[in-house]
């Protein structure tokens, strides 16, 4: 058998790109449940991204309505604080329209490089994640707004914010209105050195 450059002009590879450059952010869901079955399937594949000395570093929490509901009068709160009773009331409408909830988490960590390289680690997960939800039908929004930084949310999701900090909180069912996007040239972000 003689050792040949594996062809790039494949079905599979313009697939999977249609894959990556198709997936968006998703602000609008029908409210038809997701199979926990999928879910826990797209876990398994987000944890195959890459992470430096096989730390692991993340954790998947899915809450439950009880949690949901903690969750809904929480942000309403946050929002109120800010903006005021309206702004908040209205927020927490729109977050009681998003039908899955699931929190990824990083280990905390003292030593600066690690805890980027941990992030970063999270951060592929996620994305893994998104990608296999979105290959199956399922749309999301990955979040890192202040409801992810309040001391009140790791109370209620039971994380303990001295072990770990929330890398997102992930929003997911299916697309209600799938949104058009587009990217800068690759001539615009990418450069050739010598």
């Amino acid at each position: 058998m003689k050792n040949e450059t594996p062809s790039y002009e494949t079905q599979e590879l313009r697939e999977f790109a249609e894959v990556l450059r198709g997936r968006r952010t998703i602000e609008l869901f029908l409210q038809t449940p997701v199979p926990q079955e999928l879910v826990n399937e797209a876990i398994e594949a987000a944890t195959w991204a890459p992470n430096h000395h096989v730390t692991e570093p993340w954790h998947f929490y899915t809450i439950g309505e009880a949690g949901k509901k903690r969750c809904l009068d929480l942000c309403k709160d946050i929002v109120t604080e800010k903006k005021g009773e309206k702004a908040g009331t209205f927020k927490r409408k729109s977050w009681s329209e998003k039908p899955g909830w699931l929190v990824v988490t990083c280990v905390r960590s003292e030593d600066e490089l690690l805890q980027h390289e941990d992030y970063a680690a999270c951060c592929a997960a996620v994305q893994n994640l998104l990608l296999y939800l979105w290959k199956a039908g399922v749309g999301s929004k990955w979040t890192t707004g202040d409801i992810t930084r309040d001391p009140r949310f790791f109370d209620i999701v039971g994380i303990d914010e001295a072990k770990a900090f929330v890398a997102g909180l992930i929003w997911y069912g299916y697309p209600k209105l799938t949104p058009t996007q587009s990217r800068k040239d690759v001539g615009e972000v990418f450069t050739e050195l010598p």
